[in-house]
């Protein structure tokens, strides 16, 4: 054998010899089969971890805490909710990826932030929607655009996604018009892709907006919703999904619908949800806030997502404050805290924590995170998930502080 296999080199030798330069080619084609055999190793063992993971991934409670939470995606670098801000979002350290939900005029749930796409689409340059700029009362706000529910998703699927703030973003204009508008059932395809190319479960955190407008135009979101998380096995108390709404009714209406985790959403103390508005409900986020309030949405929830004005309130010079006692009150009452938004842009930042006079500079954004997950805090939303995992880092246990 071993004779055999000296001769069998030595002919291969002499052969490569009259070949010139054919080694070069013969090791490029062996460099490039065991790469390949190695990508194929690798994949084979990330999806068998993502099954894995799929089996024993345990719910929300085993999650890191503080958790981060990729706002919009990755949107401090990339137009939001585009599948490149959700990739490069899991790219730098996000938990969770937030998905906001508004549907087309043919029913299909898609990923906007808001339903006017004047400002994250390039609709404005396509002459042949001119027509459809108008006006509308969203909310009680009049908004004057364009507006998903008057495009069918055909439609809509011709338009490409940009920047919604340059004047402070303006490096991501760079990347306008790379991505078109994702439907959510795409995003779940992709998550789920994604998770067995990197052996884990890809989390979402998914808002339904302006549900109760839509239901009055007959466009109702939590039923194609849960049809869609039923469809894709992430409609469980273990799915690696939170459902979240500003409307306490489309929480309610979602529960009795499917069984994964849901957060209200809270804005000012002072506002009322819209569909309170509606139901002449006189309660107001203040309300909400109060012990007797989180008893009540801990009866068909399991958090809450309330500005961090609610937890660390800011003076007349944009300053924070005193705390209040939410963090305390609501663990009280069993439920999680995912409060919004972080970022670190001067203009978004307490007045402490900003460096220089330009609002697009980045100020100490990491002195403003410290803050934030020092009041105990289990999650948080931000635009900068590297900046939000590094700062959790030094929460979460087992690190140093």
């Amino acid at each position: 054998m071993t004779q055999g296999g000296a001769a069998r080199r030595t002919v291969l030798g002499a052969a490569v010899l009259a070949a010139g330069g054919g080694m070069a080619g013969l090791s490029a084609g062996s460099a490039s089969a065991a790469q390949t055999a190695q990508t194929a190793q690798t994949a084979d063992t990330a999806e068998a971890a993502y099954a894995a993971d799929a089996r024993h991934g345990g719910d929300y409670r085993d999650l890191p805490v503080p958790l981060v939470i990729g706002h919009r995606g990755a949107c401090g670098y990339r137009p939001e909710h585009t599948l490149g801000s959700y990739r490069l979002a899991l790219d730098l350290g996000a938990d969770v990826v937030e998905q906001d939900l508004v549907p087309t005029k043919d029913g299909h749930l898609v990923c906007r932030h808001e339903n006017e796409i004047g400002g994250t689409t390039d609709v404005a340059d396509h002459p042949e929607f001119a027509s459809r700029r108008t006006a509308k009362s969203i909310d009680g706000v009049s908004v004057t655009g364009w507006f998903t529910e008057d495009f069918t998703l055909a439609e809509l699927k011709t338009l490409r996604a940009k920047e919604r703030i340059p004047a402070v973003r303006q490096r991501n204009t760079l990347y306008d018009g790379r991505w078109d508008v994702p439907t959510f059932e795409e995003v779940l395809r992709w998550a789920d892709q994604e998770g067995k190319r990197r052996g884990k479960r890809v989390w979402l955190h998914v808002e339904t907006k302006h549900p109760t407008y839509f239901r009055s135009l007959g466009l109702g979101l939590e039923e194609p919703l849960a049809k869609l998380l039923r469809r894709y096995g992430r409609d469980g108390r273990s799915a690696p999904l939170f459902l979240q709404s500003f409307e306490p009714s489309s929480i309610q209406r979602l529960s009795r619908l499917v069984s994964a985790p849901r957060v209200v959403l809270l804005s000012g103390a002072g506002t009322r949800p819209w569909d309170f508005e509606q139901a002449k409900d006189p309660r107001t986020v203040a309300d909400l806030v109060t012990p007797e309030g989180l008893k009540w949405i801990a009866g068909f929830a399991q958090g809450i997502g309330p500005t961090m004005d609610l937890i660390l309130p800011r003076d007349a010079a944009g300053k924070l404050g005193t705390p209040t006692t939410l963090v305390k009150d609501a663990h009280a009452r069993g439920l999680v805290l995912h409060p919004y938004t972080a970022r670190n842009e001067n203009t978004f930042l307490p007045a402490e924590y900003r460096k220089g006079t330009d609002p697009a500079a980045y100020g100490d954004a990491f002195g403003a995170f410290k803050a934030y997950f020092e009041q105990g805090i289990d999650g948080i939303f931000t635009d900068n998930a590297d900046t939000g995992l590094l700062a959790a880092e030094a929460f979460r246990p087992g690190r140093g502080r």
